[in-house]
C-alpha cells in the first residue's frame, strides 16, 4: 500500500523500520526526513522524535550550541567545484580527515595514522580520482596545510587554495561544523571497527534528504539516489 510514493508501514512492522531509520544514530532531523522519503504512517514524526528522546548514545551525544558565526561563502556554481577540509581529533585515540562538498554536502570521513602533508595529499589522491579535481579546496592555517609540498601538490593541479583567516576556525565555518557532526555520529556508534562505523555513518549521510534542498547529498553530487534497505520496502 502506498501514500504517494512513500510505503504505508502496517503497525507490526514500525519498529524495524524505526531500526533501519536509526541506524547511524543519525538524530530526529535527519531521521524524519529519511523516513518521508520512503515510508509513512500516522503521527509517524512524533513516534521519531521519541524514538530518538529514548536512545541513550543520542542524547548524550547532543550538539553544543554554535559559539561564533560561521562565515557566509558564495554558493558554489555545482558539485566538487569546493570542498572543506579540516581534522578531527585525535577522538578515543583515532584522528580523522574530514572533507566536506560544499555544493552537495558529501561528506568523506577518512582514518588518518599520520597527519603530515604526505598523508593528506595520498588521501586526496584518492579522493580526487573518483570525483575529480575541485576548483578551490578550503583549510586552516594547519601545518600540513601550509607546508611546501602541500601547496606545490595544489598547485600543479590547478586548484585553488583558500586558507581560512588565522584564530578565526568560523571562517572555515562549513568544515568545523561536519567535524562535531561527525565526532557526535561516531560517539554514537559503539559496534565494529573504526571504519566500519565510518562506513556506517557515511551510509545513512550520503542517502539522506538536506532539510534546506530536499535531496540527498548523493543526488546533488551523483545524479542519482543511493540504493539502501529502506527501497526493499517498496
Amino acid at each position: 500500500l502506498l501514500w504517494g510514493d512513500r510505503v504505508v508501514v502496517p503497525t507490526k512492522l514500525r519498529t524495524r523500520v524505526l531500526e533501519l531509520l536509526h541506524e547511524g544514530h543519525p538524530g530526529i532531523v535527519r531521521m524524519k526526513s529519511l523516513a518521508r522519503s520512503y515510508v509513512w504512517w500516522p503521527n509517524m514524526d512524533q513516534v521519531i522524535s521519541e524514538w530518538v528522546g529514548k536512545c541513550r548514545p543520542c542524547q548524550e551525544s547532543r550538539p553544543d550550541p554554535p559559539v561564533a558565526p560561521i562565515r557566509e561563502w558564495e554558493k558554489p556554481k555545482g558539485p566538487w567545484g569546493r570542498i572543506h577540509i579540516d581534522f578531527a581529533g585525535p577522538f578515543h585515540g583515532q584522528t580523522f580527515l574530514i572533507v566536506v562538498d560544499a555544493f552537495s554536502k558529501w561528506l568523506e570521513i577518512i582514518l588518518m595514522p599520520s597527519t603530515t602533508a604526505e598523508a593528506v595529499i595520498k588521501a586526496l589522491r584518492k579522493l580526487f580520482a573518483t570525483h575529480g579535481l575541485p576548483d578551490t579546496l578550503v583549510s586552516d592555517n594547519g601545518p600540513q596545510f601550509t607546508a611546501t609540498l602541500f601547496e606545490g601538490y595544489l598547485a600543479g593541479l590547478g586548484i585553488r587554495h583558500a586558507l581560512s583567516a588565522p584564530f578565526h576556525p568560523a571562517s572555515n565555518g562549513l568544515a568545523e561544523r561536519f567535524v562535531r557532526t561527525a565526532k557526535e555520529a561516531l560517539s554514537r556508534l559503539d559496534n565494529g571497527d573504526w571504519q566500519a562505523r565510518i562506513d556506517q555513518f557515511l551510509a545513512v549521510q550520503h542517502a539522506t534528504p538536506c532539510t534546506a534542498t530536499g535531496r540527498s547529498p548523493a543526488e546533488l553530487l551523483m545524479g542519482r539516489k543511493l540504493r539502501c534497505v529502506l527501497d526493499r520496502l517498496h
